[in-house]
């Protein structure tokens, strides 16, 4: 992730302590906060089920209506709990599918927070009530995201199901209403980057304060989604046009906590903004961003997954890729393998990286980004990330480029816009 808001803005957001290893920033006592971002427990993605009342054009793990199967008991859940608390892994985001479709949900995260760890949501929205959001509220969880794609039709495009976005804002408003932290989820589409105003207005409109823009990872049914993907000019004015709203906001006095995930190339281009503007903040936001390593110090190393039937993931993109499963392991021995192949390059990443990436002079702050679309879309996970949208002379490649053979990612040059 990259925080918009501390990064270009100064302004202090409640994960600085994890993300940046920022004493006073978020962490409770007990909580560990890091030397170094390569000493991170991974916060743990659990897709606990592949169920959802939604058909979401672009769900990576192709979740929908009755694909509960082959599920982990609830008794099997909570072991793995244990593990991960012994772990010290810093939270445990409930995903899906629809986590609210799982009867079981309650009893889970109240046995993740009793073992002293952060339940986390991540939902469409659209079946929080208002007795749900009071549950969520009492049982302590500490911040529910919201995916939502667009305004109106456009989300309910996205969502495959006419009246996904009013009965997301309902759910919204329920947990405002509950006292519940709450933030949305995106995902930046040329089917939607044109309603960023509109998107904007609704956050101001809702009082809504944090939300996460994703960019498009080719996995599950965002596998057929290639052309809605952004070009690299349109990504770059969308990403200007975020900076230019959280600057907007900070000016204006008001605290937001605005990020964009899976793509650690936002903040090197956040950077060389600062760099152009003559910003006093340019050398301390080097040093937050080399820091963290971006891509280096992520799938891995910091986040983690398991789906829904125990199997442990890199990260929630990665479902083609076992590393154990935790009924036959727990997370900690499988996640503490020094021999796993992918784990390992993933942790020595510098080493194994190679083309543009390899020879970007900020490899230090971006670490290659995300090695999972590099695998998924040129089935080779060291080769150069494909949504990289910086130029040559931007990253330190000279005019002449390389002239080592074009192959399976080795070529230097820009990937075609």
């Amino acid at each position: 992730m990259i925080n918009i808001s501390k990064l270009y803005c100064g302004q202090i957001t409640p994960g600085d302590w994890l993300r940046y290893g920022k004493k006073g920033s978020g962490e409770r006592p007990g909580e560990i906060v890091p030397r170094k971002a390569s000493e991170r427990r991974p916060i743990v993605v659990w897709n606990i089920t592949r169920n959802c009342n939604l058909k979401c054009v672009h769900c990576y793990n192709d979740s929908g209506a009755d694909r509960a199967r082959d599920e982990i008991t609830t008794a099997q859940a909570k072991a793995v709990i244990d593990d991960l608390a012994s772990f010290r892994v810093p939270s445990v985001l409930f995903s899906g599918g629809e986590p609210l479709m799982r009867p079981d949900l309650f009893e889970l995260m109240a046995h993740t927070i009793d073992r002293g760890l952060r339940a986390v949501i991540s939902t469409n929205g659209t079946l929080i009530t208002a007795e749900t959001a009071r549950r969520i509220q009492q049982l302590g969880v500490s911040y529910v995201g919201i995916s939502l794609d667009g305004i109106g039709p456009i989300n309910d495009r996205f969502r495959g199901v006419a009246g996904a976005f009013d009965r997301a804002v309902a759910g919204i408003r329920n947990c405002q209403d509950a006292g519940v932290r709450v933030g949305l989820r995106l995902t930046l589409t040329q089917r939607n980057v044109q309603d960023l105003e509109g998107l904007f207005d609704f956050f101001e409109a809702e009082g809504i304060e944090r939300a996460c823009f994703y960019h498009l990872v080719p996995s599950g049914r965002g596998g057929d989604m290639a052309q809605d993907d952004l070009p690299h000019g349109a990504c770059r004015d969308a990403i200007d046009r975020i900076l230019a709203k959280v600057k907007q906001y900070k000016e204006a006095g008001r605290d937001t906590d605005i990020l964009t995930v899976d793509n650690h190339v936002d903040g090197v281009y956040l950077y060389l903004k600062l760099l152009a503007e003559d910003s006093p903040r340019a050398a301390e936001v080097w040093k937050l961003l080399t820091w963290n390593g971006g891509g280096m110090s992520s799938s891995g190393i910091g986040i983690g997954c398991i789906d829904c039937r125990g199997q442990v993931h890199p990260n929630q993109f990665w479902w083609h890729y076992d590393l154990g499963n935790v009924l036959e392991r727990p997370f900690s021995a499988i996640w503490s393998d020094p021999a796993e192949p992918l784990l390992k390059g993933l942790r020595n990443r510098r080493a194994y990286v190679r083309g543009r990436c390899s020879r970007c002079k900020y490899f230090d702050a971006c670490g290659g980004s995300l090695r999972v679309r590099a695998d998924l879309a040129l089935n080779d996970c060291w080769a150069p990330d494909p949504a990289c949208y910086l130029t040559d002379q931007e990253i330190g490649l000279d005019d002449r480029g390389d002239q080592e053979p074009i192959s399976a990612g080795e070529s230097s040059r820009m990937p075609a816009d």
